[in-house]
C-alpha cells in the first residue's frame, strides 16, 4: 500500500526530463515565493501551488510540455496531476535538486 502511494505522489511519467526540457518545455516551479526568491532553476515559471487552479488562463500561454517542481516533490506531483486533468501535457520532475541533477546543472 505505502508504495502505491509513494508512486501516486513522487513518481512521474517521463524519466526523459533532460529531453524534455532541451525541446522547449516549461519548467514549473510551484514552490512558495520565499523558496523560489531564494533558489531557482533558470529560465522556470514561479506559479506556487496555492496560486495554480486561479491561474490556468496563464498556463495555457506556456509552452508545453510543462515540467513542475518543487522541494521534494509532492506538490509538484499535486500540480501535474491539476494540470493533467485540464489537458495539459504535464510532468512531475520532482525535487527541485534532484531535478537539477537529471538536467545536469549544477
Amino acid at each position: 500500500m505505502w508504495q502505491k502511494i509513494r508512486d501516486f505522489f513522487f513518481s512521474s511519467s517521463s524519466p526523459h526530463f533532460k529531453e524534455l526540457v532541451d525541446n522547449g518545455a516549461t519548467l514549473l516551479d510551484v514552490r512558495t515565493k520565499q523558496e523560489f526568491d531564494s533558489a531557482h532553476i533558470q529560465n522556470s515559471i514561479h506559479i506556487p501551488l496555492d496560486q495554480l487552479e486561479g491561474r490556468m488562463k496563464e498556463i495555457r500561454k506556456l509552452q508545453e510540455p510543462i515540467v513542475a517542481y518543487c522541494r521534494s516533490g509532492r506538490r509538484s506531483g499535486i500540480a501535474a496531476r491539476m494540470m493533467k486533468a485540464q489537458g495539459f501535457e504535464a510532468y512531475n520532475g520532482g525535487g527541485m535538486n534532484k531535478l537539477k541533477r537529471k538536467l545536469g546543472i549544477s
